[in-house]
């Protein structure tokens, strides 16, 4: 018995939305609970965040591999696993399959372009964001 129509764009964005807000809540958990672990270690480096992100990239890797292939999970696992869970526990998960699958399909340099590229981009946009950001607010 499916409880949501997959055919439809709402019912889709309804799988998404409740997988997201279980990855966000595990991803906040996880943090929270390295922070409480390791206090002095979290204030300094940000260790449960590197955690979520090497955790999801596993799990990204393991959900895959268990079905052989992204098809076969069916569009509802997918969305539901791939893109609601582990897109909320860490997006960075879809971004270690996409240059691994890089890799995997014998396009290395273009892995090493997509994982170069998202890093120095992803960095620089988050300085540009903090320096609109006060220049905005007048800070």
């Amino acid at each position: 018995m499916t409880l949501v129509a997959m055919d439809t764009v709402l019912g889709k964005l309804a799988v998404v939305a409740c997988g997201g807000g279980l990855g966000a809540m595990a991803r906040y958990g996880l943090d929270a609970a390295v922070r409480q672990l390791w206090p002095g270690l979290a204030s300094r480096f940000p260790v449960g965040i590197l955690l979520v992100n090497v955790s999801g990239c596993l799990l990204f890797g393991l959900v895959v591999g268990l079905a052989g292939n992204m098809a076969s999970l069916g569009t509802g696992r997918r969305l539901f696993l791939l893109t609601g869970v582990l897109g909320g526990f860490t997006t960075f998960s879809t971004f270690g399959h996409d240059t691994a699958r890089l890799v995997a399909e014998g396009t290395g340099g273009l892995a090493l372009l997509n994982a170069g590229t998202s890093v120095t981009l992803g960095v620089g946009a988050v300085f540009a964001g903090l320096w609109l950001g006060r220049v905005v607010s007048g800070g």
